[in-house]
């Protein structure tokens, strides 16, 4: 049995080493569905983690009541016209709520910061209470945070993101250094750890956070985002969530049978959006693997009929010298699958030379030993399948037939 798959592995290569262009050209279609299924797991896989690790910045029991839906279809002019979020509703909602944990304020808008000769345009100015850590993942690699105090009499203290204190602070050490946000100077008290892009667009690194009460007198008006997020125990979000639209109706005044006037936004949102486009993409990709393997299945098999009619004299000696249906069955299977997992090891080289570059330059995506193992039976099974009607096919002619053909 040994001898008979080495005998036959051995004519298989020597056949298609004879005519390499059309094994060439015969295992394109299974390279191309390779590369498909093996970049595109890798793809998603990768996703997946920036997706979550993205997800820990929102917080998985933390509920923002907002003006604006993070998804939704509502008319936008409808929600133009709410009320802005009155960020004095935060102690009472601490106080009606069974849920909240912790409550925090936040505002925010885009400003220019700037220190000696550097300077930082479009900075994200980010005013929260001084409990906003316990909402939020924000981490001090250096300096402090704020104090209750600070928050309540407003004083011009700042913590800059990792990537904003590089940009004014490359040659200096920031604590105690004073600069000007806006058209206020601040004491520069702490440096945030670095916490990278959420969904790999909007970088959290180059945002500083200063007192809400500082905000508010610097950068007056409704404008810029304005949200309170209330902490609640994961186990109990979505009960809270209901309760907490009780609460917020009632002290915005609203009346029975009125539509909500304001949004309930949580981290679930994003995963439910997510997972529909995840789907799409993995949908599109296996449409795209599926018609790829199809299709080099087919030229496959066209290929394995010819040789199989090229080669009828030589099925005919075989069989005259001994050779079984079996033995001749096996020759052109093994043909097939050698085609087939030469190119789904073309594949997925090329695949995961892709992946180092996505790694390197985009995010985190590491092929799996599990996707490689998935590409290599893939590639094999087509060659399986698409070889099976040839090999019968040489393997039922009949020897003197066979001897006798031109």
């Amino acid at each position: 049995m040994k001898s008979f798959f080495w005998e036959n592995l051995r004519i298989a290569l020597t056949e298609l080493w004879g005519h390499k262009t059309r094994t060439i050209l015969t295992g394109t279609g299974i390279v191309i569905g390779i590369i498909a299924v093996s970049l595109m797991s890798t793809l998603i896989s990768g996703v997946d983690g920036l997706f979550e690790n993205s997800m820990k910045f929102l917080g998985r029991g933390n509920l923002y009541v907002e003006k604006w839906p993070w998804f939704g279809d509502e008319d936008w002019w409808t929600l133009r016209n709410r009320p802005p979020i009155e960020l004095e509703m935060a102690e009472d909602i601490l106080e009606r709520s069974e849920y909240a944990m912790v409550v925090a304020s936040e505002r925010g808008r885009s400003a220019d910061l700037s220190y000696k000769e550097y300077s930082s345009e479009g900075i994200f100015i980010h005013g929260v209470t001084a409990n906003y850590p316990e909402v939020s993942t924000v981490d001090v690699e250096y300096g402090r945070f704020f104090t209750e105090s600070e928050d309540r009499t407003g004083a011009p203290v700042i913590l800059l993101g990792s990537d904003v204190a590089k940009a004014l602070f490359p040659l200096e050490d920031p604590i105690d250094k004073m600069i000007y946000a806006g058209p206020t100077r601040f004491r520069v008290i702490g440096v945030l750890a670095e916490m990278g892009k959420f969904l790999g667009s909007f970088s959290q690194d180059t945002q500083v956070i200063i007192p809400l009460v500082s905000f508010s007198k610097i950068f007056e008006g409704p404008w810029g985002m304005r949200r309170i997020t209330v902490k609640v125990p994961e186990i109990y979000v979505e009960d809270a969530k209901e309760e907490l639209r009780g609460v917020v109706r009632v002290l915005r005044g609203q009346k029975p049978g009125e539509k909500d006037n304001f949004a309930i936004n949580q981290q679930e949102s994003f995963r439910q959006t997510y997972q529909g486009i995840k789907m799409a993409i993995g949908g599109t990709g296996l449409v795209i693997t599926a018609l790829s393997l199809l299709v080099g299945g087919i030229g496959i098999a066209n290929i394995m009929f010819v040789s199989v009619k090229e080669r009828t004299r030589e099925i005919g000696v075989r069989k005259a010298l001994g050779a079984t249906s079996r033995q001749i069955q096996g020759q052109f299977l093994i043909e097939a699958m050698v085609i087939t997992a030469a190119g789904g090891l073309v594949g997925l080289i090329i695949s995961t030379l892709a992946s180092f570059g996505i790694n390197k330059f985009l995010f985190p995506a590491n092929m799996s030993f599990g996707v490689a193992f998935m590409a290599i039976a893939l590639s094999a099974g087509v060659g399986l399948f698409a070889g099976l009607a040839p090999a019968r096919k040489g393997a039922k002619l009949d020897p003197i037939e066979a001897l006798r053909y031109e």
